[in-house]
C-alpha cells in the first residue's frame, strides 16, 4: 500500500491541498490525541467494509489510526472495493507527533 508522512500531509494540508482523512480509530482514543483538522470522517476500523461506500472513491483518502496497522488493513480493504487513491498515514497519530507535534499526548 501507497503511505504518506506526517510532514507529507501537514505541507499538503496547510498549502491548501488537503485528502480527505479518515480515522479508524475508536472513540474513545480521539479523547487523548487527534490531528488538528476539521472535517475529518470517523469510521471505525471494524466498519470499514460496511461503511466504505460511504466514501468517494474518486477522491484521495488518507487513513489513519495511532500506530499505522489498523490504517493499513482499512486501506487494503478500500482497495479490494475498488479505491485507487488511498493512502496510510505512515505511523498514525504517534508518527504525527514524533515527526509535527511533538507536544500531542501519547498513548
Amino acid at each position: 500500500i501507497r503511505e504518506i508522512s506526517p510532514t507529507e500531509l501537514k505541507d499538503r494540508v496547510d498549502g491548501g491541498d488537503p485528502p480527505l482523512l479518515v480515522d479508524v480509530r475508536e472513540a474513545f482514543e480521539r479523547h487523548i490525541a487527534d490531528l488538528p483538522y476539521p472535517g475529518q470522517l470517523r469510521i471505525p476500523v471494524g466498519q470499514i467494509p460496511s461503511r466504505g461506500l460511504e466514501l468517494d472513491p474518486d477522491s484521495e483518502i488518507v487513513m489513519y489510526c495511532r500506530s499505522g496497522p489498523r490504517s493499513a488493513w482499512a486501506t487494503e480493504r478500500l482497495l479490494e472495493m475498488g479505491f485507487k487513491r488511498v493512502l496510510n498515514l505512515r505511523g498514525g497519530i504517534l508518527g504525527w507527533r514524533a515527526e509535527v507535534d511533538p507536544t500531542m499526548p501519547s498513548y
